[in-house]
């Protein structure tokens, strides 16, 4: 029997992500491949979902063709469980977001919800992360002072060609930089004039990771620290 493939990994690890899927509560929403075929299956058990805060235009598009009313987070008191992929996962459940350039409202989402759902296929699960460029949202003014401060703190950025933000700023793609100290790096970044925010989830990890791989799915907990 051949391995199963990456559509079908997306599709097994979405679909396990549906028992944490609160009913009558308010569900936040990341975007990517594989959020959008969580989405897709949310729609048999639209009834039970008052509202979500979607972190894309495309998620809001994917969730309304599915029956779900788009809430303003400003609005919205509380969400116990956010779900959402990854570019890459390390096992204390740090994160790398961005390859689908909506990681700065993916960390607002993220931060304010109760649970952090992540699900991925078993390729996204690595020892360390840095191997997938490092996405950071930047104000356009600031794209080559930001680039000569990442130069000086030893990466290589570059402007991810015809992306603009839904927020309506510029992606870098950052290679180079050492992660050996993942929440360190997000913080000494975000301090840089101009950027809005960088694809490391240190502060904000995952809470469960459900990653599907050709053994099938597994559902973890953080690491206690």
């Amino acid at each position: 029997m051949s391995d199963p493939s990456k559509e079908t990994l997306k599709l097994h690890a979405a679909q396990a992500a549906l028992q944490f899927v609160v009913p009558g509560a308010i569900l936040g929403v990341g975007s990517g491949s594989t959020v959008n075929v969580f989405v897709s299956l949310l729609e048999p058990i639209r009834s039970t979902i008052p509202g979500a805060v979607a972190a894309s235009k495309s998620t809001e598009a994917a969730l309304r063709t599915a029956g779900i009313p788009i809430l303003d987070l400003n609005a919205v008191e509380s969400i116990p469980v956010y779900v959402d992929g990854a570019d890459e996962i390390d096992p204390d459940f740090s994160l790398i977001k961005g390859g689908g350039a909506a990681l700065t409202r993916e960390k607002i989402i993220a931060t304010a919800s109760d649970t952090f759902v992540c699900i991925v296929d078993a390729s996204k699960r690595v020892k360390q992360l840095g191997t997938f460029p490092l996405p950071i949202e930047v104000v356009p003014m600031a794209i080559n002072s930001i680039t000569r401060s990442i130069a000086r703190m030893g990466g290589i950025a570059t402007v991810r060609a015809g992306v603009v933000t839904d927020n309506g700023n510029l992606i870098l793609d950052v290679r180079g930089l050492s992660f050996v100290d993942t929440a360190l790096l997000e913080s000494e970044l975000n301090q840089l004039p101009g950027v809005v925010t960088n694809g490391i989830f240190a502060k904000r990890r995952a809470d469960i990771c459900i990653c599907a791989g050709v053994d099938g799915v597994t559902v973890e907990r953080r690491p206690a620290t």
